[in-house]
């Protein structure tokens, strides 16, 4: 759909939002992945990990911090290829969705909301675990999206089926 003014078509704000969202997931989950690869060239993780602590200036006494380093001595360079790799495909799947969405594709929608939905259980289950700020948000963004989501098809679905009996 284009506007009388310009050439350029007017995209749907929302989607756009949404697929600036995706498109932000999908760089995070690469850093994530690209910064797990660059540890597997290190010898010694839990050291790499205990110079992060230090230049992030965390407390070294945490009893998480103490949780972690004991975790990091158990992970092996395959763990950690492993890892990377579900970041990569989980910024691939991203990348896909805000670019579709972008793009306005109607498959892009279904793909987003269907996995929109997926996640939204496990959220919950989060949110109910330890109520904090950030999965607060997290899950009150994903609810809104899949709402926006679910009517934008229904709507879409509703105005086809009207013009069908028309004809």
């Amino acid at each position: 759909m284009k506007s009388p003014n310009s050439s350029r078509p007017n995209h749907n704000r929302w989607l756009v939002l949404i697929a600036v969202f995706k498109l932000a997931q999908a760089v995070l989950f690469i850093a994530m992945g690209v910064g797990l690869r660059r540890l597997v060239q290190h010898e010694d993780i839990a050291e790499a990990l205990e110079n992060l602590i230090y230049h992030l200036r965390f407390n070294p006494e945490s009893r998480l911090i103490n949780f972690i380093l004991e975790k990091a001595a158990s992970v092996d360079d395959r763990m950690l290829r492993r890892i990377s790799s579900v970041f990569f495909l989980y910024a691939a799947v991203d990348l896909v969705e805000g670019t579709g969405l972008y793009l306005e594709k109607v498959w892009a929608e279904f793909v987003t909301l269907a996995i929109t939905a997926s996640f939204l259980p496990w959220e919950i289950y989060e949110v109910c675990r330890r109520l904090t700020w950030p999965r607060v948000s997290l899950l009150a963004i994903n609810a809104l999206v899949l709402v926006y989501l679910a009517k934008l098809i229904w709507e879409r679905q509703r105005h086809h089926l009207h013009f069908a009996a028309r004809k």
